[in-house]
């Protein structure tokens, strides 16, 4: 038996027979919304997206034109993985355009993954049942809001292999090892966490619907030879490339630089992130309806699951429960493996398969209202953060070219305004941080916080201006200007505030239409307003103005 229970269904009449389920219309009209949604909006609150978008401009040709060509340089030597968004910038980019190009590979981040896991769900239960609709609603999550680009596409793209595996599983072990080599090759180049996630994938499809295969020692003896086969074909190509690059990720220099989640409420936040957007309160109760659908199929005994995704789901969940939160100059490992889990949860179960037309139809119409209702909230903000972008827009008319633009921000008190819900998300995070490197492509202005971390970036700076320049970067208060104390603590990682008004030019003040919690709008002495967008202000630095400040506000005490 490959379901819990199978529920008796009468047969009496038309209306109480086993109704046919049809997703398709539901499926295609979330594509054709979330294309519009990335059409209308060109710059929406994706956390990575901006910076993303910058660096796809100069791979596409922008690093041509002047002054790039002596701020940087391409060393493909720097990375063998997280560069698939890099690789197809420097393909097609000149091609279609670095904003067309953008464009779509953000409209991939969104869809890939909930289309590979419906098209899993495909090939396991046959159908197109009504979860497989529920399943779109994993489009919106941490890592996609965060802009993880490269992560979320290397989701959809080792769903995707894990459909042709199953198709090749049990034929000739050649082509399927040839198969899963040509896969974790490509997999390695989009992320690496993407080949993780395959793996996972692969070994649950190799281990059978059945949970009693442990049961026999010859079955155990070829699963286990099976599951040597996938693990050496996957791990291969990562092994061939580190080889050949030995570039690791490590922005900081500090070592494995760990960062945990060590408490309850912490790892809880974190199993959220495989839901959360810009107000978890919002998620959690969007996503209430599918969670109650499952639990319900559960007690009726509706529901098929297929044993061996089920134990890669329970490794993907502890991996959620224990993986460092910071590591190796890399943030937000954690998040990585709550999203994982919940696709393939969804995908290895079919709830609710047998149900009369009403109740095919009631099953329907919860799950689009859940499903586009989140969807109707991430447009939402989406729409009022174009506001926001235009105000950046604004005040980048107002920067020269070979300029150097400092990026700063005010720091709200509070993120819990309802009206700008747009500008954070998960938890208290700015989506807005890296809307100052737009300078790039739309003023051919340098920005230090451009994305040139080796082991996960091909670009890289070139001296002098690698000197004030960090491989990621946050978007700091503008009290690091006035607060000595403030301007101490972050020096050590933001080695561009050192001679700040020698070294750069202006000063992008985002997030300005809301006080800052430490300084509220005081800027110090020698900056000169250019623009005032409310958004975003864009100072001009006097030069000549003595290095530190001639007084310390009364706030700066709170930033000790």
């Amino acid at each position: 038996m490959d379901r819990i229970a199978a529920p008796a269904v009468a047969a009496a009449g038309p209306e109480e027979s086993i109704a046919r389920q049809d997703s398709t219309v539901a499926i295609v009209a979330f594509v054709g919304l979330a294309a519009a949604l990335v059409l209308l909006f060109p710059f929406p609150p994706v956390l990575d997206y901006a910076n993303h978008y910058a660096r796809i401009w100069l791979l596409s040709g922008g690093i041509g034109e002047q002054p790039f060509p002596e701020i940087y340089a391409v060393d493909w030597n720097r990375t063998f993985t997280n560069v698939g968004i890099d690789v197809l910038a420097t393909w097609l980019g000149p091609l279609v355009g670095a904003d067309r190009l953008a464009r779509a590979l953000l409209f991939l981040a969104i869809l890939l993954p909930p289309l590979g896991a419906i098209g899993l769900h495909r090939a396991l239960f046959g159908g197109r049942h009504h979860w497989q609709t529920a399943m779109l609603s994993l489009s919106w999550c941490a890592t996609m809001i965060g802009g993880f680009i490269n992560f979320q596409i290397g989701l959809g793209m080792a769903l995707a292999f894990a459909c042709v595996d199953l198709q090749l599983q049990r034929r000739n072990p050649a082509l399927v090892f040839a198969w899963r080599l040509a896969a974790a090759l490509l997999l390695t180049v989009m992320h690496l966490f993407a080949l993780g996630f395959y793996i996972a994938i692969v070994c649950g499809l190799e281990f059978s619907w059945r949970i009693d295969i442990v049961r026999s020692k010859a079955a155990l003896i070829r699963l286990a030879g099976r599951l040597a086969l996938a693990l050496g074909a996957c791990v291969l190509p990562p092994l061939a490339l580190y080889l050949h690059t030995a570039a690791l990720p490590n922005a900081g220099g500090d070592g494995l630089g760990l960062a945990w989640n060590d408490g309850i409420v912490l790892i809880v936040l974190n199993l959220l992130s495989a839901i959360t957007t810009y107000v978890p309160v919002v998620d959690v109760v969007l996503v209430l309806p599918l969670i109650l659908i499952s639990t319900r199929a559960v007690r009726a005994g509706d529901i098929r699951i297929h044993a061996g995704l089920a134990v890669a789901a329970c490794g993907l969940l502890l991996l959620s429960c224990v993986s460092p939160r910071h590591m190796l100059g890399t943030g937000w490992i954690s998040w990585r493996f709550p999203i994982m889990t919940a696709l393939v949860a969804m995908a290895m179960v079919c709830p609710f398969a047998n149900l009369t037309r009403r109740q095919v139809l009631l099953l329907a119409l919860v799950i689009n209202l859940a499903v586009f209702g989140r969807t109707g909230w991430v447009g939402w903000n989406w729409w009022l953060a174009q506001k926001d972008v235009a105000a950046v827009e604004t005040v980048l008319k107002k920067v020269p070219p070979s300029a150097a633009v400092l990026p700063l921000g005010h720091e709200p008190e509070t993120v819990s305004d309802l009206a700008h819900s747009n500008r954070h998300f998960a938890w208290g995070l700015d989506t807005f941080r890296h809307l100052p490197t737009l300078a790039v492509p739309f003023s051919h202005a340098f920005v230090p916080t451009l994305f040139t971390a080796i082991g996960k970036q091909p670009l890289s700076v070139l001296s002098p201006w690698s000197e004030i320049a960090v491989p990621e970067g946050n978007l700091l208060s503008i009290g690091v200007l006035s607060c000595p104390a403030m301007m101490q603590e972050y020096r050590n990682f933001t080695p561009y505030l050192s001679d700040w008004r020698r070294r750069f030019d202006f000063v992008l003040v985002a997030n300005a239409d809301i006080p800052d919690r430490y300084v509220d709008t005081l800027m110090p002495a020698g900056l000169t307003l250019l623009e005032d967008a409310g958004f975003a202000k864009l100072y001009a630095i006097d030069k000549a103005m003595p290095a530190e400040p001639l007084s310390i506000p009364i706030g700066c005490a709170r930033a000790s």
